[in-house]
């Protein structure tokens, strides 16, 4: 990617983290992005918030547990922008809170068939462009919960973890083909999913993170290093970005 434009498709962009992400990409020089998100009035939010782009910017909107939508994501980009170089899988669903015996079968269908399948479907709608490539960078969305243990959320706690050893797997059969892959774990950031939690809650969440909680602001700067030629020589690993959480 060094010297060249590159392009990047977020899936999951409506979101805290996912306007984030498109703002900091926008930002970014020799960039055009294309945005996904399943909420037309989540994209259309991320949209009127970035930053004068240095590129193009697409959108589209895609149910990622959905091969054939994730498919038309990348399909844009390539068609629109010539090729993809970086594929943001960010989609994800919380799970309701409740310990495993009181969970329903349709709680866990639902974690996984977002947070795994569609992971999946990201990596193998990128993966054909990239081998023709011969390069490109996956990053997906895990989280801390993956690498330890949040009570009452065993489906989302379950699905991150699974996540994880996918983008390990993704990393060591596609490094020949010169694409890494890598996914980014954080810990809890203020967003709109905290709104109607009780204060007591967030403060008791809060002392769980040394640094406190952190902000989706806080997560940006290791997705832009696996994006960027800097990360070349990284791939299969699991991102921490926690505040501390899974430090104790």
């Amino acid at each position: 990617m060094t010297g060249a434009r590159r392009v990047i498709a977020i899936t999951g962009a409506g979101g805290s983290l996912g306007a984030a992400l498109s703002s900091q990409f926008a930002g970014e020089p020799d960039t055009d992005l294309v945005l996904s998100d399943l909420s037309a009035p989540s994209l259309d939010a991320t949209l009127a918030g970035l930053p004068e782009p240095s590129g193009g910017v697409e959108t589209q909107l895609a149910d990622v547990s959905d091969f054939a939508q994730v498919e038309g994501v990348v399909r844009l980009a390539v068609e629109r922008f010539g090729r993809l170089d970086v594929l943001i899988s960010n989609a994800g669903v919380l799970s309701p809170n409740g310990r495993i015996h009181n969970l329903a079968t349709e709680d866990w269908e639902m974690a996984f068939r977002v947070n795994v399948l569609g992971a999946v479907n990201g990596i193998r709608a990128a993966v054909p462009v990239m081998r023709e490539q011969r390069s490109g960078s996956i990053v997906l969305t895990a989280s801390v919960s993956g690498l330890t243990a949040w009570s009452h959320a065993a489906p989302y706690c379950a699905t991150k973890a699974a996540v994880i050893q996918l983008a390990k797997v993704a990393a060591v059969e596609y490094a020949r083909d010169g694409i890494r892959v890598n996914s980014v774990c954080p810990g809890t950031f203020l967003s709109g999913i905290h709104a109607e939690l009780p204060e007591e809650a967030m403060a008791s969440i809060a002392a769980r993170h040394p640094l406190g909680l952190g902000s989706a602001a806080d997560l940006v700067g290791a997705y832009s290093y696996l994006a960027s030629d800097a990360s070349r020589w990284t791939t299969g690993s699991a991102m921490v970005v926690d505040g501390g959480y899974g430090a104790p």
